[in-house]
């Protein structure tokens, strides 16, 4: 694998690299991502390790393709919150923002280039829609006000 000139390594994860992660996580918890490669013997550096875990190795990632109402909950949180991924994600137990990112990108964005549909304008939000999609730890005020300003920056309201 490739070795940049700080000597961490890069490219694909190996089976052993992916199982001292694992076993570094199991006994010292998720965080202190700074103190992780040196935990686990691994010559990665924190972000990488922070990313392997949270995208590909975490216990509950769900796998597999999306169900229709995976699917149609993700159209209509797009809809609402944009590119927010993490937000979306979090809404679709199991699902990381970046499974949900990328299989927007390939198939959906692939779907209405085909069918040639432009995508509607929305309509002005509520407060009450605010609290049907808002993730149990953004609070809900704070979602609005993020809400109310993009589509007013957009001309939408």
């Amino acid at each position: 694998m490739e070795e940049s000139f700080s000597g961490v390594r890069k490219g694909t994860w190996s089976k052993v690299e992916d199982d001292l992660l694992e076993a570094c996580i199991k006994q010292y918890g998720e965080g202190k991502w700074h103190l992780v490669p040196q935990r686990a013997g691994l010559n990665r550096c924190r972000k990488s390790c922070r990313l392997r875990w949270l995208n590909y190795l975490r216990p509950n990632i769900k796998r597999g393709e999306f169900s229709e109402d995976e699917i149609d909950l993700m159209i209509k949180l797009h809809k609402l919150l944009g590119n927010r991924w993490s937000l979306i994600a979090g809404r679709l137990p199991g699902r990381t923002a970046n499974d949900v990112k990328n299989y927007w990108n390939t198939y959906i964005r692939n779907q209405r280039k085909e069918k040639n549909v432009k995508q509607k304008s929305l309509v002005p939000i509520r407060h009450e829609h605010v609290t049907q999609v808002c993730p149990p730890y953004i609070r809900k005020d704070e979602l609005y006000i993020l809400l109310v300003l993009r589509y007013k920056r957009n001309r939408i309201l």
